[in-house]
């Protein structure tokens, strides 16, 4: 039978009874199989999709925890005008982590040769991926539209 996690909060006790390790994409989740790190299947069965953070842990239903690690993936780091650069990733919906003196996107052809286009340097890398939150510091940017309608 397999185990099933019915809930998420952040790590706190001592040693996980195991990781599952998940790219940023698919740390986005309400229902679904997973396997951790060591091989063992669990269900995740969240009230509601979540954005889960790396350190996060799923807690199944006998108390054990399985702690989220953000998992390697392929990814870009640019550099030159970060202003400038960050302005049209941000204008592309795209989620990026700023570095001190470099943003960090998810390795896509389109995005590259967009920043290229616009003058950066974009160097190919493999690590994980812990972008920004939204607009007020927290989760994703899910359902951001531009219709705009306000009442008066």
């Amino acid at each position: 039978m397999t185990a099933t996690a019915y809930k998420l909060h952040p790590h706190t006790h001592g040693a996980p009874a195991a990781t599952v390790s998940l790219t940023y994409d698919a740390r986005l989740l309400r229902r679904k199989r997973l396997v951790t790190d060591g091989g063992v299947p669990f269900l995740v069965d969240l009230p509601q999709t979540t954005s889960v953070n790396a350190g996060e842990a799923f807690v199944l239903e006998d108390g054990r925890e399985i702690q989220v690690v953000a998992a390697d993936e392929p990814l870009m780091r640019v550099t030159g005008d970060l202003v400038r650069l960050a302005w049209h990733i941000g204008n592309r919906h795209a989620p990026c982590a700023i570095e001190a003196s470099a943003v960090v996107v998810q390795r896509e052809k389109v995005m590259r040769a967009m920043l290229e286009q616009l003058g950066a340097t974009v160097t190919d890398f493999d690590g994980p991926f812990t972008p920004e939150g939204g607009a007020y510091g927290h989760g994703r940017t899910m359902g951001h539209d531009h219709s705009h309608t306000h009442a008066h």
